[in-house]
């Protein structure tokens, strides 16, 4: 037992002006109490020890501080009384303390040694307390003391409080908690008991206020305290340890990731109670479901140099990553220089780099691998299994630390792929991750870091038009029937105005009317003389109709014509707005059925798939073995696509078919599908931000499908594409071969008619030899042979 006053300093919890002093007498007390209680053999040593405090004539004095060295056997009968009496001395941390204030008077030399060590808080571990949250802690506790023992009144309060130390032999943080128990410190009033405001005290504590206020109201000058009180202090290393490595997973960030992981590492090495001990951090990181290096050196970087790029390829360490991650296991050795057996061949590396005890240790999270945790020393330093088994509180933090990791590193690669490309469809993800990630990893190393070309080879084509029927022309006649309407509504208020307030100005306007309108009826409209229309109601009709109603000449007629015109302006009146709100049914409709069907085709074979709106809906889709590498491709995936896309055009007649009753404007679909029977190469345009073909002979391909779309027949002026049937151009006979059938299964089933026609189409700009089939849809209600 050690026997000094040891104060520690910078406790700024006490409070230096209270009344307190040390005092034997509620202890003196306890020990009759337990005389008179007391029939087995510890009668004795409390008889023992009252005789000798009752020696002394302490009992109603109070001891100054300078004067405890003459009591130290009275503080050593306490020890007797109320120690642990099976404990080894040399590992209890116990001691007697100065009430009220964190001073040891008398204790075990473990107690003195923490104490000693003691440090910061905000250097020893993460930490989100203040200085004056410990102070404040000890100010409430003070009061809970007060109000407990003079007003019987309780409120909760700590009387324990967290520290850390460093080991003397170690050099490493240790953490301890101190318990402080107050049974033998008794309190009084100096005067009369205050009365207590009970229910003000209660809002007080209700809206959580700070101490301070408590001291306006219960001064804690107004009181003595006297006594001493009991420490006891246990090792939370293991469990603070934990704590850290959980607050540093919280609080860590990209700015300060070297610095948190230098911390986690030294706390595992407190945890372990070993500096010579040194801990790695390997996360399991992959791209597209394959593993790749990491870039978190957390500890020594000795896994990094034998797993990492320095000695192994990408290739090779996939291969050995992903066999140790198919079943990970533990692996310890205190000596590896002594292994020899073959299948511990990968020792070798490690032997080269000086390893004497070394353990790997795999880390999950969610039952699910995230990494690996390596332990080693070197030299002469070894480390037991024990060691190990010490570390198990701390494996499900390391989990999730690791994850953090992996989350943001699949984060990365995320923001990689948005900033450099766009939204990409989950069938070439793979692609954008693995050019993502290459510019990470080059970046990361200090290299010149570009994104590659993202291509795909020797892709098919397939491509599909589903159009408006005369669309332009329906847009035309809805203008021309709106303009037509309001001129008709204009020259009408007009020629109402001139019976009642005649001009030359409105004589003027009324023959422009109608000479708009003789344009009109002509069909000669074109969009320059839309334009000047617009600008006539614009800057010549309306500011001269609302100066006259603004004199109140023909007021009634022109509020009419401005309350038309208001809504002749806003696009969402007459033919125009009946038109679009017809078409975007359509559209919406034809869209939502290939999102819903391209979602089916990728559990067929992936392909990317991608639309395009015009008056209409368009799509491209690429299918081959470049896009899903690791799945293999026949001419079955094609032919399967291509029955889809048979199929899925007479669906959609039928659907838009099917809004007819419900349209105010009613409109009729074309289905074009343009037949190219060879393989491409397509690459990602990064100014664009889309697939596009490569190569002369490919671009062919793009010019074809932007000429077909108005496409006659040979000879005729009758357009290709008519309504409620689907058309199919191609060059060679050969390429329509995996149609014919599909179009004879489809006629058989009732889904297509018996009208099929082969077709020869004109000559368009560098393009000659189109042919064309061209077959109709069954629609509901419709006879077989219409």
């Amino acid at each position: 037992m050690e026997k000094s006053i040891l104060d520690i300093p910078g406790d700024k919890s006490f409070l230096s002006d209270i009344d307190v002093a040390i005092s034997f007498k509620a202890f003196i007390d306890h020990l009759r109490k337990r005389v008179e209680e007391e029939d087995s053999s510890r009668a004795f040593i409390y008889r023992n020890a009252l005789a000798l405090f009752e020696k002394y004539n302490v009992y109603d004095q109070d001891i100054p501080l300078d004067k405890i060295p003459e009591y130290y056997e009275l503080l050593e009968q306490c020890f007797v009384c109320l120690g642990p009496a099976l404990v080894p001395e040399k590992e209890l941390a116990w001691g007697v303390g100065f009430p009220l204030r964190t001073a040891v008077l008398y204790g075990t030399k473990l107690l003195y040694d923490m104490l000693r060590n003691k440090k910061g808080d905000k250097e020893a571990y993460t930490d989100i307390r203040k200085e004056e949250d410990y102070f404040n802690e000890r100010l409430r506790f003070m009061y809970s003391f007060v109000l407990n023992r003079l007003y019987k009144f309780r409120i909760s309060a700590v009387a324990e409080q967290d520290y850390a130390g460093i080991n003397t032999e170690t050099g490493l943080l240790e953490y301890f908690k101190v318990h402080v128990n107050t049974d033998f410190i008794e309190v009084t009033a100096k005067g009369e008991l205050p009365e207590l405001d009970v229910r003000k005290l209660l809002g007080q504590i209700k809206d959580e206020v700070g101490p301070e206020i408590m001291e306006g109201i219960l001064p804690l000058s107004l009181f003595k305290f006297r006594g001493i009180v009991i420490l006891t202090v246990s090792d939370i290393t293991a469990e603070k340890a934990v704590e850290n490595i959980e607050n540093i997973r919280l609080a860590r960030t990209a700015s300060n990731d070297e610095a948190s992981y230098l911390n986690v590492i030294q706390s595992l090495k407190s945890l372990v109670g070993s500096n010579k001990i040194e801990f790695d951090l390997f996360p399991f990181v992959k791209v597209n479901d394959e593993p790749v290096y990491g870039y978190t050196k957390g500890g020594s970087g000795i896994l990094f140099q034998v797993w990492g790029e320095p000695r192994l390829s990408p290739e090779l360490f996939r291969k050995y990553a992903k066999g140790y991650f198919a079943k990970p296991i533990a692996f310890y050795s205190p000596d590896i220089s002594r292994e020899t057996d073959p299948k511990y061949a990968f020792l070798e590396h490690f032997k080269q780099l000086g390893v004497r005890s070394l353990a790997l240790l795999p880390v999950f999270y969610d039952h699910k691998p995230v990494g690996v945790l390596g332990m080693h020393t070197q030299g002469d330093d070894t480390f037991d299994e024990y060691t190990l088994s010490v570390l198990e509180p701390a494996m499900p933090a390391i989990g999730r630390l690791l994850q953090i990791y992996i989350d943001e590193f699949n984060m990365e690669i995320e923001n990689v792929i948005k900033e450099k490309f766009t939204s990409i469809q989950p069938s070439v993800q793979w692609k954008f991750n693995e050019v993502a990630w290459n510019y990470l990893h080059n970046k990361k190393k200090g290299l010149e870091a570009k994104t590659e070309a993202i291509r795909f080879s020797d892709v098919f084509p397939l491509y599909g038009a589903v159009d408006i029927r005369n669309s332009t022309v329906e847009r035309n006649k809805a203008i021309t029937e709106d303009l037509n309407n309001h001129l008709t509504l204009l020259a009408g208020t007009l020629q109402a105005l001139q019976k009642e307030h005649d001009s030359a100005l409105l004589e003027e306007m009324i023959y422009k009317c109608d000479k708009w309108k003789e344009m009109l009826a002509q069909g000669q409209l074109n969009a320059n003389d839309e334009s000047r229309l617009g600008l006539f109601f614009q800057e010549e009709t309306l500011p001269y109709l609302t100066h006259l109603a603004n004199e109140q000449a023909g007021n009634g007629l022109v509020s009419n014509y401005l309350s038309a015109f208001r809504d002749f302006s806003s696009n969402e009146h007459g033919n125009r707005y009946e038109l679009e709100v017809s078409m975007q049914m359509v559209n919406g409709v034809v869209n939502n059925y290939f999102e819903t069907e391209k979602e089916q085709l990728q559990k067929l074979y992936p392909c990317y798939f991608e639309k395009f709106r015009t008056d209409g809906v368009e799509y491209d889709i690429y299918i081959g073995q470049s896009i899903a590498p690791g799945k293999p491709f026949s001419h079955f995936h094609l032919k399967n696509l291509r029955l889809w896309q048979l199929s899925s055009m007479a669906a959609i007649a039928r659907l838009t078919y099917s809004l007819l009753s419900s349209m105010s404007k009613p409109l009729r679909t074309t289905q074009l599908i343009f037949v190219h029977n060879h393989a491409i190469d397509v690459s990602f345009r990064t100014d664009e931000r889309k697939f596009d073909v490569e190569g002369a002979y490919n671009i062919r391909y793009q010019m074809i499908k932007k000429r077909i779309d108005k496409v006659h027949i040979r000879g005729t002026e009758e357009r290709l594409t008519q309504q409620d049937k689907i058309v199919l151009i191609y060059f060679d006979e050969r390429d329509v071969e995996d149609y014919l059938p599909f179009i004879q299964y489809l006629q058989e089933k009732g889904t297509l008619r018996n009208d099929l026609e082969y077709l020869f189409l004109e000559d368009l700009q560098g393009l000659s030899g189109l042919k064309a089939l061209r077959v109709g849809v069954m629609l509901d209600g419709q006879p077989h042979d219409a």
